[in-house]
């Protein structure tokens, strides 16, 4: 999974729109993503195809996307796999 990706799923712990979306994970991340439309839309259409999210509502104007349950247990793996990398990358400490 991509850093976008996994910002992205992130971020849909609560539906939200592409603006939305942009500003949560500039907040969630300390400003670190600055994530612009062009990947954001990419990544969305992505994961809408993987059917990891869904769209709730569609005004024609605005789009309000979603987390699926396939989402949330590719966050969770993700998220645990990262876990892992953290605690595996532990053995660099103190070799300075």
């Amino acid at each position: 999974m991509t850093e976008a990706m996994y910002y992205i799923l992130l971020a849909l712990i609560q539906p939200n729109h592409g603006y939305q979306l942009m500003t949560i994970i500039d907040q969630v991340s300390g400003g670190r993503i600055q994530m612009g439309p062009g990947t954001l839309y990419g990544v969305l259409t992505r994961l809408k195809k993987e059917e990891l999210i869904e769209v709730l509502q569609d005004d024609g104007r605005r789009k309000t996307y979603a987390i699926t349950k396939e989402g949330r247990t590719a966050l969770q793996e993700e998220y645990g796999r990262l876990q892992d990398m953290i605690r595996d990358g532990r053995m660099l400490e103190g070799t300075e």
